[in-house]
């Protein structure tokens, strides 16, 4: 698999504010993109903003030379930041069973989210409890190496803290000079530990265009099997080791009905902020990209809000 393999089109909720030279649309004036208004003729102004139809038909009405000048929207460079949570419950689950591997479900979609933002001329940030990679302005940088950066920073030892999605929100919010206005910024966890409203209210009034990411297996997370009357083995994430229990059909049906109250209550909080989240339930690169295309193609659908 190359690092640009498979891409998907970013679309901001938001214009965007920057340095002119990204493939999205800002809120500062200037450029080649959408017209942002209209106003009279200023000495200086470059004679290919004058709109010679809208001043033919003033001139006219006013019986000598009017000019009027269009602005328009600068296109811009966004940034993206990965937001990865390392608590040990999110590689719970390894490679080499038969449900959501949460790291490998990472890596695909910080892949995919980073091929993308260079293929669009976006900057790239990362940050988890230990790592804060700032946004860089040289996409080769990105686009060279980039499986294995994606692979260095998601490797190695899961031990954060269960309140990490919230501590990397804050210090998100202490370093916003670095993190332009109208940036994505991607939260890759399975929100089992909840993060505070408070938290996400806070980096949303940055400004910024917060996507979480639920990773969840849809088996023991989502919802839970009909185990009941089998001995099961549980594995104790942070303790290490496992125990063998047996549920009963009532334990069975309390446990699901709980896992999916708690996704539909986690969905239904992500939306009364405004956030759309994405839900991957498949860790392969193949089904996290549909996954993720799905979801953009959707947000194409509705309005840019300005």
């Amino acid at each position: 698999m190359t690092a640009v393999a498979e891409t998907i089109p970013l679309f901001p909720r938001r214009r965007l504010l920057g340095s002119a030279s990204g493939g999205a649309t800002s809120i500062r004036r200037g450029g080649r993109a959408d017209v942002a208004s209209s106003r009279p003729y200023h000495p200086g102004d470059p004679l290919r903003a004058i709109d010679w139809k809208s001043s033919a038909r003033l001139s006219s009405a006013r019986n000598r030379d009017e000019f009027i000048v269009r602005e328009r929207f600068a296109e811009e460079m966004p940034t993206v930041v990965l937001v990865v949570d390392r608590r040990p419950e999110m590689a719970l689950y390894d490679d080499g069973l038969p449900w959501l591997s949460k790291p490998a479900a990472m890596r695909a979609a910080a892949r995919i989210l980073s091929a993308s933002a260079v293929a669009q001329r976006a900057l790239v940030a990362y940050v988890d409890d230990t790592t804060w990679e700032p946004p860089r302005a040289q996409a080769s940088v990105w686009s060279t190496t980039l499986e294995q950066r994606v692979d260095d920073y998601l490797g190695g030892e899961f031990a954060a803290p269960d309140d990490t999605v919230q501590r990397s929100l804050e210090f998100l919010g202490d370093v916003r000079g670095s993190v332009p206005l109208g940036s994505f910024i991607f939260v890759l966890s399975d929100f089992i530990a909840p993060t505070p409203i408070r938290a996400w209210a806070h980096v949303v009034d940055h400004g910024w265009d917060v996507v979480p990411v639920i990773v969840q297996d849809p088996v023991w997370e989502q919802s839970f099997p009909q185990i009941d009357g089998v001995l099961v083995s549980l594995a104790d994430a942070r303790g290490g080791g496992t125990r063998r229990v047996r549920l009963d059909a009532d334990e069975v049906a309390a446990r699901r009905a709980e896992n999916e109250a708690r996704l539909a209550a986690l969905r239904s909080g992500f939306l009364r902020l405004d956030l759309d989240p994405v839900l991957l339930s498949d860790d392969t690169e193949a089904a996290v990209h549909g996954t993720l295309l799905a979801w953009t193609h959707t947000r194409s659908g509705g309005k840019v809000r300005r």
